[in-house]
Order: C-alpha cells, then sequence, then structure tokens
C-alpha cells in the first residue's frame, strides 16, 4: 500500500509544487527531491523483482464498472519507472533556473508533476482499462504543457494538434479494452499476456491488435502520425526533454512491448509493427538532418527513434526485443541531454538556429562536454551505451536469414549513420568550429529564431527573457549544466559497464517475450560482422558531417502530405461547420426543440422498423371501468388543451391530465409518486394561472403551413412514444434490473421505498444534477427579471430628466 501511495504521489504533489514556486521561487530546486525518493523506492522494487520475480499489488476503484488499480510490478514497467522518476527529478532540478523568473512557472510545475504521476500510472498500470485512464491524462497535461506558452498561436495550435492526435488513439485503446474484455473475458494484461492464444484465436483478435497499434502509433508519433511531434517543440525545452524524447513518446512504444505476449500471434501484428516502424526511422532521421532549428532537428530524430524501437519490436525475436530494450535505454539518456543542451544554448544566445551557432565550447565547457558526450553516445561511438543498442540491432537483423531482414538491416544502418549526423549537429555543431556573432541576443519567448523549417508551426525559443549577458553567452547556472552532464556521462558508464544492465533488460525481455530470455552485454563481442557495419555507421557519420550542407539542401521533405491531410480535414471540418452552424444555432428554443423531436422520430422509428415488431398483448386484461375513465379524462384533456382558445383553458386541461396521470400512479400501487404528481400539478396549475392571466388570448399566431407542419411532428412524436410504451408493456423484458433494485435498497441504500432509493441513492447524481440545471435556470432568471426591472427604471428616470 506505501509504494501505490508513492507511485500515485505526484498527484498530490502538483497543487503544493505550484504553491510553492509562488511563494518561494528559488526553493523550486527543491521540488526534486520527491521525484529523487521516488527512483530510490522503484529502484528497491527493482532489484527485489529481479531476485524473487513480479508482484502484483491490487486496490477496489470501481468494481462494478470493471476498474481495479492494478499495478503490475515487473522490470518492464519498472525501468519505464525508473526512466520517468529519474530524468523527471533531473527536468524538475533543470526548469526551477529555466522558469526562475516565470510568471507562469507555479502552474507550469503543477501540470509536470500531474504528468508524471500519468505516466507512472500508465508505466505500471495492470488493467487496461485503468491503463485507458491514465493514457488519457497523459494527453490531458501534456497538452497543457505543449500549450504552456498559451498566449502564441504557434504554442495553441500545436497542443491542439498533439490533443486530437494523440487522443484518436486513446478512443482505439478503449474500444480494445472493451473488446478484449469480451473476448478474453478479463482486462488485466498480465493475464490477458498468460492466454494469448485466446485473442490470437478470437475472431476480434485482429481488431483488438488494430487499434491497439492505432493507439501505439498516435502516442509514439509514429509515420503517418508523426507530424504532431516536432511541432510541440512549441513547448518550453523542459517540456521536450521530459515528453518527448524520454517519457511520453515512449508510452506507445511502451504499449506494443506490454500487449506483444497477448497480440503477438495475430496475422497483422508483424507486419504492421515492422513496417511502420521502419517507415518512420527513415523519414524521422532524413527528416532530422534538413532541419536548422535545434529542437526540430532532435524532435526529428527522436521520431526516427522512436521508428527503430517499433521495427525491433515487431520483428519479435529474443535479440531484437534486447536491443530494442538497450537502444530505448540509451535514447533516454543522450537525448534527454541533448534537449536540456539545447535549452541551454536557447538561453545564453537566444537562438536555436544551427547555422547561427558555433564556438560555444570556450564560454559553456561544461554543456559542450554535456552536447560532446551526448552526441557521440547517438552516433553509436564504441565505450557508449548507444553503441551497445546499436550493435545489438545490428546483431539481432544479422541473423534474421531472410532477404525481408536484409531490408530491414540496410535501411537500419542508413537511418543510423542519419542518426549520427544529427546528433553531431545538435551536440557538437554549436560548440564547434569558430564563434559566431549573433546579431540580436535576447535570450527566451522575446526571440523568435525558428529558421522556418516547419510546414505550418513555428517552434519559436522559449525560457525567461533575462538569458545571458547582451552579446556575451557564458555558463548557465549549475541546475542547467548539470542534469545534462549527469545523463551523458551515465550513457558513458553504462556504456563502460553494459553487463550492469544484464538482469534488469532480461527480465524485462521476458515480460515482452513471455518466455525465459538470457542476456549477456558487453563491451567487446570479438570482430563480429555486427562490428563491421558498426563501422561503416561511423565512417559514414563522418562522411556526412563534411556533407551536411548538402543533405541539409535537399528538396524532399517525406511525410509533410500527412500534416497537409490533418490541415486540410481540419479546414473543412472548419468551413462545413461555418456552413450549418448558424441554421443550428438560430438561438430559437422552437427550433431547437422541433430538431430534438424529429431526431427522436426518425431515430426511434428506424429502430423500431428493424425491430421484431410488437408482440401480442397478454390475452389475460381486465379493463376495470374507472381505469377506462382515467384514460377518458387523461384524452379529454389532452384534446382540449389542444383546441382551447384561452390560456386558462389550456392551463385547466393540461391540470386535468396531470390528475388523471396521478390517479393511474395511484391505481398501480405508487402512492408516493402519485402524491408527488399531485403536488406538482397543483403548483403548476396554480403558478401557471397567476403567470398566464397576463397573456393575451390563444390565436393563430402562425402560418396554417407552419402548424400543420408542427401537428405533423407532434402527431409524429406522440405515435412513437406510444409506440414505445406498448412496446415496452409487451416485450419479454428481464427482471433483473428490478430485482437487483429490490434486493439492493435496504443494505445498499438503507431505505425500503424502492422508488426514494433509486431517486436519492442509485441515482443520486442525476437527482443532483436535475437539481443543479433548476437552480441555475431560477437564478438566470431572477437575474434576467432584475436586469429588466433595472432597465425599466433607467428609461423612466431618462424620460423624467429629459422633461423640460
Amino acid at each position: 500500500m506505501t509504494l501505490l501511495l508513492l507511485i500515485l504521489s505526484p498527484f498530490a504533489l502538483a497543487l503544493p509544487a505550484a504553491w510553492l514556486v509562488r511563494r518561494a521561487p528559488r526553493a523550486a530546486g527543491l521540488l526534486a527531491l520527491w521525484p529523487a525518493l521516488l527512483v530510490v523506492a522503484l529502484a528497491a522494487e527493482l532489484r527485489g523483482v529481479l531476485a524473487s520475480g513480479p508482484r502484483l499489488i491490487e486496490r477496489a476503484w470501481a468494481p462494478s464498472l470493471g476498474l481495479t488499480l492494478s499495478i503490475n510490478l515487473d522490470a518492464l514497467g519498472l525501468i519505464f519507472a525508473l526512466l520517468i522518476t529519474g530524468i523527471g527529478t533531473l527536468v524538475v532540478l533543470y526548469a526551477s533556473r529555466y522558469l526562475d523568473g516565470h510568471p507562469q512557472a507555479g502552474p507550469f510545475f503543477a501540470m509536470l508533476f500531474a504528468f508524471m504521476g500519468a505516466m507512472l500510472g500508465v508505466a505500471l498500470s495492470d488493467n487496461l482499462l485503468t491503463l485507458f485512464v491514465f493514457w488519457e491524462l497523459t494527453g490531458f497535461t501534456s497538452f497543457l504543457l505543449i500549450g504552456f506558452d498559451h498566449e502564441q498561436a504557434g504554442s495553441r495550435a500545436a497542443a491542439i494538434q498533439a490533443l486530437i492526435v494523440t487522443g484518436a488513439g486513446g478512443l482505439a485503446l478503449l474500444a480494445a479494452g472493451v473488446l478484449a474484455a469480451l473476448a478474453a473475458g478479463t482486462t488485466s494484461l498480465s493475464a490477458l499476456a498468460a492466454s494469448g492464444h485466446v485473442l490470437a484465436a478470437h475472431p476480434a483478435g485482429a481488431w483488438i491488435a488494430a487499434l491497439v497499434l492505432l493507439a501505439a502509433f498516435t502516442k509514439s508519433a509514429q509515420t503517418p502520425f508523426h507530424f504532431w511531434l516536432p511541432n510541440a517543440m512549441a513547448a518550453p525545452t523542459p517540456v521536450s526533454a521530459y515528453l518527448h524524447s524520454a517519457t511520453m513518446v515512449k508510452a506507445g512504444v511502451y504499449l506494443i512491448a506490454r500487449t506483444s505476449p497477448a497480440l503477438a500471434g495475430t496475422a497483422i501484428w508483424m507486419p504492421a509493427v515492422t513496417s511502420v516502424g521502419a517507415l518512420t526511422m527513415i523519414v524521422g532521421t532524413y527528416r532530422a538532418v534538413q532541419e536548422t532549428d535545434l529542437k526540430r532537428i532532435l524532435a526529428y530524430s527522436t521520431v526516427g527513434a522512436l521508428g527503430i524501437l517499433t521495427m525491433l519490436l515487431g520483428v519479435g525475436t529474443e535479440a531484437a526485443v534486447v536491443a530494442a530494450l538497450v537502444y530505448l535505454l540509451a535514447h533516454a539518456g543522450y537525448k534527454g541531454a541533448l534537449f536540456l543542451v539545447a535549452g541551454a544554448v536557447d538561453h545564453e544566445t537566444g537562438t536555436r538556429d544551427v547555422t547561427m551557432l558555433g564556438g560555444l565550447r570556450r564560454a559553456m565547457p561544461r554543456t559542450a562536454i554535456a552536447g560532446g558526450l551526448a552526441a557521440l553516445s547517438m552516433a553509436g561511438v564504441p565505450l557508449t551505451l548507444g553503441f551497445v543498442g546499436k550493435d545489438a540491432a545490428y546483431e539481432a537483423l544479422l541473423h534474421g536469414g531472410t532477404p525481408w531482414f536484409t531490408a530491414l538491416l540496410a535501411l537500419l544502418v542508413a537511418a543510423s549513420v542519419l542518426m549520427g549526423l544529427a546528433g553531431l549537429l545538435a551536440g557538437v555543431g554549436p560548440f564547434a568550429g569558430q564563434h559566431i556573432a549573433i546579431p540580436h541576443p535576447s535570450g527566451g519567448a522575446d526571440h523568435a529564431a525558428d529558421a522556418g523549417n516547419g510546414p505550418v508551426y513555428a517552434a519559436a525559443p522559449d525560457g525567461p527573457a533575462h538569458a545571458g549577458h547582451a552579446g556575451a553567452p557564458h555558463e548557465p547556472a549549475w541546475a542547467m549544466w548539470a542534469p545534462p552532464l549527469l545523463l551523458a556521462s551515465l550513457g558513458l558508464a553504462a556504456g563502460l559497464a553494459p553487463a550492469l544492465l544484464n538482469g534488469a533488460v532480461s527480465s524485462a525481455a521476458t515480460a515482452v517475450l513471455g518466455r525465459p530470455a538470457p542476456v549477456e552485454l558487453a563491451i567487446w563481442h570479438g570482430v563480429t560482422p555486427a562490428l563491421g557495419l558498426s563501422l561503416i555507421t561511423l565512417a559514414g557519420v563522418y562522411g556526412a558531417w563534411f556533407a551536411r550542407g548538402a543533405i541539409g539542401r535537399s528538396a524532399w521533405h517525406p511525410g509533410l502530405g500527412f500534416e497537409r491531410i490533418y490541415t486540410g480535414a481540419l479546414a473543412a471540418l472548419d468551413a462545413t461547420s461555418r456552413v450549418i452552424a448558424p441554421p443550428l444555432h438560430s438561438a430559437s428554443l422552437r427550433s431547437y426543440v422541433m430538431a430534438i423531436v424529429l431526431t427522436s422520430i426518425v431515430v426511434g422509428g428506424v429502430a423500431l422498423t428493424m425491430s421484431s415488431g410488437i408482440q401480442a398483448v397478454a390475452p389475460e386484461v381486465h379493463v376495470l371501468t374507472y381505469e377506462a375513465l382515467i384514460v377518458v379524462i387523461i384524452i379529454s384533456g389532452a384534446l382540449a388543451a389542444t383546441l382551447a382558445k384561452s390560456t386558462m383553458a389550456a392551463v385547466l386541461s393540461l391540470g386535468a391530465v396531470g390528475y388523471g396521470v396521478a390517479l393511474t400512479f395511484l391505481e398501480f400501487g405508487a402512492p408516493d409518486l402519485a402524491m408527488t404528481q399531485f403536488s406538482v400539478e397543483t403548483l403548476t396549475v396554480v403558478i401557471y394561472v397567476l403567470v398566464f392571466r397576463h397573456f393575451r388570448a390563444l390565436g393563430a399566431l402562425s402560418p396554417r403551413l407552419v402548424r400543420l407542419r408542427d401537428a405533423s411532428i407532434a402527431i409524429g412524436i406522440g405515435t412513437l412514444i406510444a409506440t414505445l410504451v406498448l412496446a415496452v408493456a409487451t416485450f419479454d423484458t428481464s427482471d433483473t434490473l428490478r430485482e437487483y433494485f429490490v434486493e439492493h435498497a435496504a443494505p445498499l441504500g438503507h431505505g425500503l421505498n424502492v422508488v426514494n432509493v433509486i431517486l436519492v441513492d442509485f441515482r443520486g447524481f442525476d437527482t443532483l444534477g436535475e437539481i443543479t440545471v433548476l437552480s441555475t435556470a431560477a437564478i438566470g432568471v431572477r437575474a434576467l427579471l432584475l436586469l429588466a426591472s433595472a432597465g425599466r427604471r433607467e428609461n423612466a428616470h431618462a424620460r423624467k430628466e429629459a422633461k423640460p
């Protein structure tokens, strides 16, 4: 229970964090202590898992809906959780200085911790429906973080785009969860993994797999949904480093890994995952080296890396899964470091344009070391974790033994060359060569230095406006250079001693594969074909560095068409809304009611037509004389109200209808409903009489054609309601709901009057909502009356003063 509370604690910390930063901005760095504590707790839990195996923590959440807060503590989830909290610790520390003095720093930290809690829920949840809840929370909080500079149109557009694309995937995940529950009888991910053959053999298995992949592809920016990630660079740099390199964008990769044991047996899984991952790998890495904005370079290279991870998981062999896990760890380290380095450069120079940057190694030596180490790991230089991951990926594809694997290997080598070049552009380029004088260094949000490469959105530099000295960049505060340097150094340390990762990677691979996966990571595996490919890759990176100008000037921009489709679809929806909105929002209550009633007639009529029809009425029906008299009173009152010439007669006729309904309730054993109806009808008649006496007499106030239309609609809805009532009375319906209320009214609702218990307890929120609506309407009417009274007084006063 303690660990469960720790995992959910970032949600509780969100509001106190905002309060602390607002009251004591200099103490913002202390907030990093909490995720650091989570790192220690999760690391201890991972040691226990490696020693004794995974364990499951379950707490009832909404049992009636099948929602259980189930936390699956296995190596796969804990590795992701450690990335979330570990990099989160460094990002919080970095942001405490990066946003120092920013007026919205408090809300920023609140959103950041809420996002951290949501991501922990995604990584550790064992219930597919609960996973969906946390999945959507990550989308909502990332929407707030991406749109942090909400006064900028580009930030708002990028946030909306990310929300629409990833939100659509979230709906697909919900549908997959519902189908999985129907097909397998459970929403537990661990139970589905243990019985993967069930979904693979089920007719809905392919649909479930397709929906899960749609959710994963949208979240992890796979082609054709990749365009939202580079545009999300409108967010502040700490957000880019945290959401878009280490955490949220890897949620889709995590979902593929987590659901592979249950869905890898479906026919579409391997072809779809592998081909989409390979395409994304090429599109992302090639677009990365065409950019000149530091963050967009890193964003597109992240798209390429996510494609590599997806492709390896699609291949699905033991070696490929191990390579994917190692590559994931390496990428989180070097990409997070490079994003933080880019933010520091922007903070001190006021620009992220690589064509305007150079020679900063003397002014920012520690930042330069962090960028260089991260770039080396990204290029796959030996003795770095990036090299270990790339070498493992080559090794996995070398032993495929088919032309398909050979083609994937060739694409991976080409993508790795481009990936290495992107790392050098972002991590080495700003610091190498001679110093370039920057014309207008203002630093931060006041300076727009985007090179204009983005087709739709401009990712403007961010950060506080007090960056650096005018014209003299220097090393930022330690809280801004220490986190990227630590991340880059960890990549080097892990590359020097990769065997330390054997246990965690092996256990995580076992969770993905569903069978034991021994792992032996090492610096040197001898002279192998994979080593030869690594050397070829490094030579390619070296050559590409000198040809970077020609590569960057390429006119081919793969993937832009998908964003144009998205933009065109939104434009079409906007155009359609401009056409249909005015008649639909005519501000006429009569039109709104008519639209609702007509829709009900069409939908209800179609449903009744397609049903089996109305069954024969039960033969033993005994209608008593007074029951028939009640029916006659109700019908007569309705007809009289329709034909009445005065409002008073219409009101009294409707009162007769209401009293007749109350008598019907009384006849069928519902005295409480009857008394309620009597009270309501009496008050209604009295109020109507007091109000309607001021109205003019009824008459032909509309054209004859309009009256005929309204009469037709009234007859249609009346016929529909009558048919529905008759259908309900004659169909053989289940008694389950009635028996449930009767059985549980006393023990759960603590009342013997079943109707009252339904209204107050079982439908309590519904009743509260109805009361709220009525109260709000009453307040609104009162306000309108006061305004009208004040207007009359003002007019009278004006007329009085206007008299001579």
